[in-house]
């Protein structure tokens, strides 16, 4: 039977042809197949396919469900491939149903990519229309891994033995993650071998994790949330969400390395990841010029390198209770126009940012009452507004008029797009597609603006949203140790360049132990850097310290956003640090509770940066790099010790290399 070889960075996924499609033979380790064991399986419950349509299986899901099953056959000759791309095409002729599925791998990174493209002969309906199926080869007793939280706890690590059965995840409010997050990862007992499964869809989503008793593989499967219908016309297609797949020989902290090389690829140029001040914790919806220049004032003073308005400034909105869908200039606010304060704060030597709702709409707006008919069904507020159907064209083209009319009328340079609520009855896949639309038309038409997706906090990151934005905002709470622990989760699945994370006034209305403004500044250095606390009420001394901090995070920035990350210890422990690491240096992050032990750091192993040993004043490294420790920071039998100088909640230490003598 022929094989095909997919190669990643450090990696191989083989599949090879069988009579009932495609089938994994090899994912790093081989894939093992167990033999049937009675009369009551199919070949393809045993066989691990890529996909595989139901009625052919039961003992395990599948990723095809149609009424009355189907049964999918590799059309002969109709697989094509190189190193990095695969192509195959079954079809079942009962049905009137092809699917073409699609491989993507690069030499760059060691994520699969992985889609389905569905076409229909005759109307059908599909009750399932998932992407992929995964076979796993961790065998019995493996361990999975997921993020789940809430609002404002969003990404929060769990993992636990995986149980004989099936575990489902997903979303039904028509965005993604702050329930659970669109990812898995599994790892073996008894090695490091582990892996990680994620969706890159922005809408209703289900991941299924399905260990069935005596197998050597874990089946995972995703795709659009399964509770509703699809109904693809004659001559109509479907192309599937996403799914990726990665790899690691070094545990979950590598796969969550493997998830950032990808990211990475996606990312556009340092200048979309500046420092940014948000007015809204300041202001709220009392937004007016002079108070808004003076806020710039302050910001630029600290290097603040833009200043965003958020909510409050556009026509009726003195309240959540009004004005959404209305977005001009609130003349009651800005006698004058926006032009005064977005050329102050040009003048100021920042770009100029704006916030928005587009898929918003209050009952109180010229908006609504003109079109009433252009919300999601049924009529349900939430946070006093109701959801605009993207999914009607002339929905999709009234937002895009309207943010076109935006950024061609104002110079504005950063754009953050908010969405404060679920979508009744699950939203739409064209919703959801549209949004997806319009996101590329603001990265291909303004290529200068960076582009901030937030939900309420976390409740739309995924590898989708990632695709099409700048950064993302992953939770509304901005209390420091509370968001250290939700940052450490999110770092597992998603890199620190997209990782917005603000610097907020104490006390925080969830998170109320103190800390120190250092350990606020240092929190949110682990990615990219915002402030939102009200500038005019810190003190001169507050000020320049912060001045001093920006500063220090303008250091180790380039670091941050493109080094390898592991962690050393968690949140909750006493003392913990992140470690990014580059070809040239090592940036620790360090964060303690009162009365805590100085932090010894042993850098993380591997041929990145091998086991530490003491050579003179540097750390000589198993693959024969040597790193001085500059500032805070000393060296102790190998390690590094934290001392905590900065502040005694916090530190900062950087590690250079040393030119090769």
């Amino acid at each position: 039977m022929s094989e095909w070889e997919l190669r990643t960075a450090r990696s191989a996924y083989v599949v090879r042809e069988t009579h009932g499609g495609l089938e994994l033979v090899r994912w790093g380790g081989p894939v093992r197949v167990v033999p049937p064991r009675g009369t009551f399986e199919t070949p393809a419950d045993i066989a691990p396919l890529e996909f595989a349509a139901g009625g052919t299986r039961h003992s395990q899901g599948s990723e095809l469900l149609v009424p009355g099953g189907g049964s999918l056959r590799l059309v002969p000759g109709s697989v094509a491939g190189t190193e990095e791309r695969l192509q195959a095409l079954l079809r079942d002729d009962d049905l009137g149903l092809e699917v073409e599925l699609h491989w993507r791998t690069s030499r760059r990174h060691d994520v699969v990519e992985r889609w389905a493209v569905l076409r229909a002969s005759r109307e059908l309906t599909l009750t399932r229309a998932f992407g992929a199926g995964w076979n796993v080869p961790v065998g019995p007793g493996a361990r999975v891994g997921t993020l789940a939280g809430a609002w404002s706890r969003e990404f929060t690590p769990n993992e636990v033995d995986l149980p004989a059965g099936e575990l489902s995840l997903g979303s039904r409010q028509g965005i993604t993650s702050h329930t659970y997050a669109p990812v898995v990862t599994l790892r073996s007992r008894d090695s490091d071998d582990a892996y990680g499964i994620a969706l890159a869809w922005s809408g209703s989503w289900r991941l299924t994790v399905d260990a069935v008793p005596f197998r050597e593989v874990v089946r995972v499967s995703g795709g659009i949330d399964d509770e509703g219908l699809l109904t693809l016309g004659p001559g109509e297609e479907f192309e599937t969400p996403h799914l990726l797949g990665v790899r690691s020989e070094e545990g979950p902290a590598g796969v969550a390395r493997g998830w950032h090389a990808y990211q990475r690829e996606l990312a556009r140029g340092p200048e979309h990841r500046p420092i940014v001040y948000n007015s809204w914790y300041a202001t709220r919806f009392d937004v007016r010029v002079d108070h808004q220049l003076a806020l710039a004032d302050a910001a630029a003073d600290l290097g603040v390198e833009v200043f965003v308005v958020d909510d409050g400034w556009f026509r009726g909105r003195t309240s959540d209770r009004a004005g959404l869908g209305d977005w001009f200039v609130d003349g009651a606010k800005f006698p004058d126009g926006l032009e005064p304060l977005v050329e102050g704060v040009l003048e100021r030597g920042m770009r100029f940012g704006l916030w928005v709702e587009p898929e918003a709409v209050n009952p109180d707006s010229d908006l609504y009452r003109a079109h009433p008919d252009w919300v999601h069904q049924p009529l349900l507020t939430l946070r006093n507004q109701y959801v605009l159907d993207l999914g009607r064209p002339e929905v999709e083209a009234w937002a895009a008029a309207m943010l076109r009319r935006l950024l061609t009328e104002y110079p504005i340079g950063y754009l953050k797009w908010d969405m404060n609520r679920a979508i009744p009855l699950g939203g739409s896949i064209r919703h959801t597609q549209a949004y997806h639309r319009l996101m590329r038309m603001l990265r291909e038409e303004f290529p200068q603006v960076t582009v901030e997706a937030c939900a309420g906090g976390g409740g739309r990151v995924d590898n989708a949203v990632l695709a099409v934005s700048d950064v993302v905002w992953p939770s509304d709470e901005t209390g420091p140790r509370d968001r250290l622990a939700i940052q450490h989760g999110f770092l597992s699945a998603y890199p620190p360049h997209v990782m917005s994370s603000w610097v907020t006034d104490e006390p925080d209305q969830l998170d109320t132990a103190p800390a120190s403004p250092e350990f606020r500044f240092v929190v949110a250095m682990a990615g990219v850097l915002g402030i939102g606390a009200d500038l005019l009420a810190w003190s001169p001394d507050v000020r320049a310290r912060a001045r001093e901090l920006v500063a220090l995070y303008r250091e180790i920035r380039p670091v941050v956003h493109a080094g390898e990350v592991t962690w050393h210890g968690a949140p909750a422990d006493p003392a913990c640090a992140v470690q990014y690491a580059t070809e040239d240096r090592i940036v620790l992050l360090a964060w303690a509770r009162p009365g805590a032990a100085p932090l010894r750091v042993p850098l993380a192993p591997g041929p990145r940066v091998g086991h530490p040993g003491t050579a003179g004043p540097a750390l000589q490294h198993g693959d024969g790099r040597r790193f001085r420790v500059l500032g805070s920071g000393e060296l102790v039998g190998g390690e590094v010790v934290v001392p905590f100088r900065l502040a005694p909640d916090c530190d900062v230490v950087i590690l250079d290399r040393v030119p090769d003598a």
